[in-house]
C-alpha cells in the first residue's frame, strides 16, 4: 500500500507541473541498417530528450533533444537513431523524457539493447559479418574477442587498423573513402594475442561497388507484331551473385539477363516503354517511346542460295519467315569477299528476294552475306544472313606484263611477269612468244611452258617486235606486245644520278616526255650484272613523272641501276638513270695494288680501284695513314674517289709504313699496308745539272737573238770596219786589162838537224829556180817541211811563219817560205827605205810576214790545214812578227823585220796576234769565223 502510495503521489506531482514521463519506451534494432528505432507513449509532449549510453562502460553515446510528433494511427511517438558501429559490437542504454521549453520531466526508465558480447556467447565474432557498401563511404567494424581471451589486432585486406575499445570484449575501427573492392569483396578480420594473423579467430566481408547505370534503351520490331528492347549496361556495378547483382524489369515485367546481354522481349508493341534497373545500392529508370512503322528491323534472310553463276556475274536468291517482309519495300546488301578484296553491293525493291551480283573475277571463290532494312522510314539494318561459298567460272586470261631487257647491243632476254590468280582467270596452261623482224621480215613463234618467264633472243634488227600471250583452257589472252630497246651503257648517252633509299624505297622522278603515250616503264637489277640478272620493273600510269622503288629483293651492301623509259608504239626510250643502295656498307675488301715507290725524299703511294661486287657503297675517297706499330695517323683524306695515287714527302732517310683506306658513307674497310725503305736519292743531282744546263742554254739564246736582233750596234761596237791601206803614187789611172803571169816560185830547202831543240823554229831562204815565164797556169807554191837547226846563220834567217804542221816520219818539222813573189803587173813596186823601221830586208817584191811563237808547237799527227778566212785579230803593222832565236843579235833584226802575214789579195789580217799554238789559231779561227759571219748576218 506505502509503495503505490508513492506512485501515486508522483503521478499526481508531475500532472500537477503538465510533463508526464515517456511510458513504455522500447527498442526495435535493425542490424543491416545498423539503426535503432526508440517508440514510446504517454505523453502530449512533442520536443523529447533522447540519451544513449554503452551499457557496459556507461559511456555517451548521444543527448540529443529531438521533435517527434504522435502518430495518429498507433497512438505512439517513433524516433530512428543510426549507429556507425554495428548495432551487434555492445549493448546500449536508453532513456527519454519530455520537455517544453526549459520544462523537462522525469527520465523514462532505462531499456537495454542487449549486444552480442554479453558472457553468455563467449566466442569469438566480428560485425557487420557481410556488407555492401558505395565506393568513397565509410565503415566501422567491431571484434568481438573470444571469453577469456586478449585482443590481438584487426586487419584490412593487408592494412593494420587502429581500434578503439568499446567494451571489456569488443574493439572497433574505421575505414574511410573505402576504394573499389574485388568482384569477391574485400576481407576483414582480428585475432586475439595468441593467434596469427592467417589463422584469424573472426572475420568480415565487405563489398564495395556502385549503383545501376544503364543507358541507351532503344525498343524495336523484327517481325512486325512484338517488341525487342535492349540497353546497354553502362558502369560495372562491381557487385555479382543473386543478392547483389543488378535486377531488371520492363514496363514492370521481369527481365531474364542472360549471358550480359541487354535486351526483353515483349509479346505486343506498346508504343512507351521504362525500364527500372535495381541493385542494393540503388536504382536507375530508362524511358523510350515509337511507332511500329518507324522501328521495323528485319530478321536475316534464310534459305540464301546462287541460282545462276557464270565467269563475270552470279544471281543469289533468299526467303523470310515472315510473311509482311513480302509487301514491305525493303533495301538489302550484299557483302563479297574473296581472298584478295571485298565489296558490297546495294539493291532495293518490294519484298526483295533475289539479286544479280555483277563484277566478280572469272575463276574465283567469293562469300557472299545479306542483309536488308526498310526503304521507308528506314530505322536499322537488319542481321547478316549466313555466308554462301560460290565459285565463278574460267575465262581467257589477260595480257601479260612483258619487258625486253638487253644486256649487249644484240643480245637479250624477253621478260614476263607470271600472272596472278586474279589475271590468269584460270590454270595457266603456257605462253607462246612471237618475235617479228620488220627489216627481214622474219616471224618465230617459241611456245613455251607455264614455269617459264623468260626466253633469250639474239636481235641484229633493233626494230624487232615481240609478242607474248598467255593460254588457259579458257582460251588464249590478248598479245602483249614491245619493240626492242636499244642497250646503252651508263653514261654514254643518259648521265647516271645517285638515288638515296628511303623508309618508302628508291625516290625517282623524271621530266615528262610528250611520246609516253601507255606512260612509263621503272626497271632495275644489279649494277654490273650480266648474265642470270634478276631483272625487275613496274609500269607507271601516264602522267606521272615519279614513284617510290620497292622490293623485298634488295639487299644491303648492293648497288642497283634504275632505269626509266618512256612507253609508247615505238622502242621504248631511255630518259634516266639513277644507282643507288637500299644499304651502304664498308667495303669488304681492301684496296688492291697498293705499291710505294720512292720520290726523290718523298714517296709515291699507286694503288688500283676496288671492283664493284666488293664497294658494297658508294666510294667517297681514300684515307691514308703513317702506321706507328698498332697506331695510325691519318696523313691525308682524299674525297675524290678516282685519285688511286697520292705523295707524302719530304720525308728523313729510314723506313715507313703507309695504309690506304677505301669509305663510303658506312665507314672504312680493314686497309691495306705497304712498307717501304728510304735511300739516299742521286737523280736530283743530275735533276740540277741538267737544270742548270737548261738555264744556261736559254740564257745564251736569249743573247744570240739579242745579238743577232742588234747585229749592227754589236759589229760597230766590237768589230769596226777596218780601212783599207793606202799607197803612195797615183792609183787613178786608167785601168788597163789585167794579164796575169805566174811568177817563177822559191824553192823551199829542207834542213834537218836532229841536235836542234825541238822547241826552235826558223826560216830558211832558198835560191829561186827559174820556171818558164810564158807559163799560163795558176801560180803554184810550193811548201816543204823543214827544221832549222840552232846553228843557221843570221843571213839565212827570213821572215818566217809559225804554222806548222807534224810529219809522221820526224817528230818536229818547219815550213820556210822563200821567194814568194808577185807579178809586175798586178801590184806596183813599192821602195822600202832603207834602215827604216818596220820594214823587211830582203828581195824584192811582196813578202807574207808571219809571227812566230814564243813556245813550241804541239806535234801534229795529220798534214796542215791553211788557216780560215777570218781568222785575224785586227789590223797588224807589218815587221812587228817575233823570232823564235835565242842568239840576242838576232833580235833586232827580227823585231825590224817580221810582221804579219796577210792575204795576197786582201788587206785582211790572216794570223791573230799571239797564237800560242796550232789547236789555239784552230779555235780562234773557226769561232773568229762563225761571230764574223754571225754579225755579217750570214748564217
Amino acid at each position: 500500500m506505502l509503495a503505490w502510495f508513492f506512485l501515486s503521489l508522483l503521478l499526481w506531482l508531475g500532472q500537477a507541473h503538465g510533463l508526464v514521463p515517456p511510458q513504455k519506451v522500447e527498442l526495435d534494432a535493425d542490424n543491416a541498417a545498423q539503426q535503432l528505432s526508440i517508440t514510446w507513449d504517454g505523453s502530449q509532449a512533442t520536443s523529447f530528450d533522447v540519451e544513449i549510453l554503452r551499457t557496459e562502460f556507461m559511456e555517451l553515446l548521444l543527448n540529443e533533444t529531438v521533435f517527434v510528433k504522435l502518430d495518429p494511427g498507433t497512438g505512439r511517438h517513433r524516433w530512428n537513431w543510426t549507429s556507425s558501429v554495428p548495432l551487434e559490437c555492445t549493448s546500449l542504454s536508453v532513456k527519454v523524457r519530455s520537455r517544453d521549453g526549459q520544462d523537462v520531466s522525469e527520465w523514462s526508465p532505462q531499456e537495454i539493447l542487449p549486444g552480442m558480447d554479453l558472457p553468455d556467447n563467449a566466442r569469438a565474432q566480428m560485425y557487420p559479418a557481410t556488407k555492401v557498401v558505395l565506393v568513397g563511404s565509410d565503415m566501422t567494424f567491431c571484434c568481438i574477442v573470444a571469453e577469456g581471451q586478449q585482443f590481438g589486432s584487426m586487419w584490412y585486406n593487408k592494412t593494420r587498423l587502429n581500434e578503439t575499445m568499446l567494451s571489456r570484449r569488443t574493439y572497433a575501427a574505421t575505414i574511410t573513402n573505402q576504394s573499389r573492392s574485388k568482384p569477391s569483396g574485400t576481407n576483414v578480420f582480428c585475432s586475439n594475442e595468441k593467434t596469427k594473423v592467417q589463422t584469424a579467430d573472426a572475420g568480415a566481408v565487405v563489398f564495395v561497388g556502385y549503383p545501376p547505370l544503364p543507358s541507351d534503351l532503344v525498343c524495336e520490331t523484327h517481325d512486325l507484331v512484338s517488341v525487342n528492347c535492349s540497353w546497354t549496361q553502362g558502369r560495372d556495378t562491381n557487385l555479382l551473385g543473386n543478392v547483389r547483382k543488378t535486377n531488371y524489369t520492363l514496363n514492370e515485367r521481369t527481365c531474364s539477363i542472360e549471358n550480359k546481354q541487354m535486351w526483353c522481349v515483349l509479346d505486343q508493341w506498346e508504343g512507351n516503354w521504362t525500364l527500372v534497373a535495381v541493385n542494393p545500392l540503388g536504382q536507375f529508370k530508362l524511358t523510350d517511346t515509337g511507332e511500329l512503322g518507324h522501328r521495323v528491323r528485319p530478321p536475316a534472310p534464310v534459305y540464301v542460295a546462287a541460282q545462276v553463276v557464270q565467269a563475270w556475274n552470279a544471281s543469289v536468291g533468299w526467303r523470310w519467315k515472315t510473311e509482311g517482309y513480302k509487301t514491305l519495300f525493303l533495301i538489302c546488301q550484299v557483302h563479297l569477299t574473296n581472298q584478295w578484296n571485298n565489296s558490297t553491293q546495294t539493291y532495293t525493291g518490294l519484298g526483295l528476294n533475289s539479286v544479280v551480283l555483277k563484277d566478280l573475277e572469272p575463276d574465283e571463290d567469293y562469300s557472299a552475306r545479306v542483309r536488308c532494312g526498310s526503304q521507308k522510314n528506314f530505322w536499322k539494318w537488319g542481321e547478316w544472313s549466313s555466308p554462301l561459298r560460290l565459285k565463278t567460272k574460267m575465262d581467257r586470261p589477260g595480257a601479260p606484263n612483258v619487258w625486253v631487257w638487253m644486256n649487249s647491243d644484240d643480245f637479250g632476254h624477253v621478260l614476263w611477269k607470271p600472272l596472278t590468280k586474279r589475271e590468269s582467270h584460270g590454270q595457266i596452261s603456257g605462253y607462246d612468244v612471237t618475235i617479228w623482224s620488220p627489216e627481214e621480215n622474219i616471224q618465230q613463234a617459241v611456245p613455251l611452258p607455264r614455269t617459264t618467264h623468260s626466253l633469250p633472243i639474239n636481235v641484229t634488227d633493233h626494230g624487232t617486235t615481240v609478242t607474248v600471250s598467255a593460254r588457259n583452257p579458257a582460251g588464249v589472252s590478248i598479245p602483249a606486245t614491245i619493240v626492242v630497246p636499244r642497250h646503252i651503257l651508263d653514261d654514254e648517252e643518259i648521265p647516271v644520278s645517285k638515288v638515296q633509299f628511303n623508309s618508302s624505297g628508291f625516290p625517282v622522278s623524271w621530266e615528262a616526255h610528250v611520246n609516253a603515250s601507255c606512260g612509263y616503264v621503272l626497271e632495275w637489277y644489279r649494277t654490273g650484272c650480266v648474265r642470270d640478272c634478276l631483272v625487275e620493273w613496274t609500269r607507271v600510269m601516264p602522267g606521272h613523272t615519279c614513284t617510290a622503288v620497292q622490293s623485298d629483293r634488295f639487299l644491303s651492301g648492293v648497288r642497283y641501276t634504275l632505269s626509266v623509259y618512256a612507253c609508247s608504239l615505238e622502242a621504248p626510250l631511255l630518259l634516266r638513270r639513277w644507282h643507288g643502295y637500299m644499304e651502304e656498307m664498308a667495303p669488304s675488301m681492301a684496296v688492291p695494288g697498293l705499291s710505294l715507290d720512292q720520290k726523290g725524299s718523298g714517296v709515291q703511294l699507286t694503288w688500283g680501284q676496288i671492283p664493284l661486287e666488293h664497294q658494297r657503297g658508294f666510294i667517297l675517297g681514300y684515307n691514308v695513314y703513317l702506321t706507328h706499330t698498332s697506331n695510325l695517323t691519318l696523313l691525308a683524306n682524299i674525297t675524290d674517289p678516282q685519285l688511286t695515287n697520292f705523295t707524302v714527302g719530304p720525308l728523313d732517310l729510314g723506313s715507313y709504313k703507309f695504309t690506304v683506306k677505301a669509305y663510303t658513307a658506312a665507314g672504312e674497310e680493314e686497309g691495306v699496308t705497304g712498307f717501304i725503305s728510304l735511300k739516299p736519292y742521286t737523280d736530283w743531282l743530275i735533276l740540277e745539272i741538267l737544270v742548270s744546263l737548261g738555264v744556261m742554254t736559254c740564257f745564251l739564246a736569249l743573247i744570240s737573238v739579242f745579238c743577232y736582233r742588234n747585229r749592227k750596234w754589236v759589229k760597230k761596237a766590237f768589230y769596226p770596219e777596218i780601212p783599207e791601206p793606202k799607197l803612195p803614187g797615183d792609183w787613178g789611172g786608167t785601168q788597163a786589162t789585167l794579164v796575169v803571169k805566174p811568177s817563177p816560185h822559191s824553192m823551199v830547202h829542207i834542213v834537218e838537224n836532229p841536235d836542234r831543240e825541238s822547241s826552235k823554229e826558223a826560216l830558211v831562204t832558198l835560191p829561186e829556180e827559174d820556171e818558164d815565164g810564158d807559163s799560163e797556169g795558176p801560180l803554184a807554191l810550193r811548201y816543204y817541211n823543214q827544221v832549222v837547226g840552232e846553228d843557221s846563220s843570221p843571213e839565212r834567217r827570213q821572215c818566217s811563219s809559225a804554222s806548222s804542221v807534224g810529219s809522221g816520219d820526224s817528230g818536229r818539222t818547219d815550213v820556210t817560205y822563200t821567194g814568194i813573189q808577185t807579178s809586175a803587173s798586178s801590184l806596183a813596186p813599192v821602195r822600202p827605205q832603207p834602215g827604216a823601221p818596220g820594214q823587211c830586208a830582203g828581195d824584192g817584191g811582196y813578202k807574207p810576214q808571219m809571227q812566230s811563237v814564243s813556245r813550241p808547237a804541239e806535234p801534229q799527227t795529220g798534214p796542215a790545214e791553211p788557216p780560215e778566212l777570218g781568222s785575224f785579230g785586227g789590223y797588224q803593222p807589218q815587221c812587228s812578227w817575233k823570232t823564235d832565236s835565242s842568239d840576242p843579235e838576232d833580235v833586232g833584226l827580227d823585231q825590224a823585220c817580221m810582221g804579219s802575214p796577210t792575204s795576197v789579195t786582201s788587206s785582211q789580217f790572216l794570223l791573230p796576234e799571239n797564237a800560242s799554238s796550232q789547236e789555239g789559231k784552230e779555235n780562234l779561227s773557226s769561232a773568229t769565223t762563225w761571230f764574223h759571219n754571225f754579225l755579217t748576218g750570214k748564217l
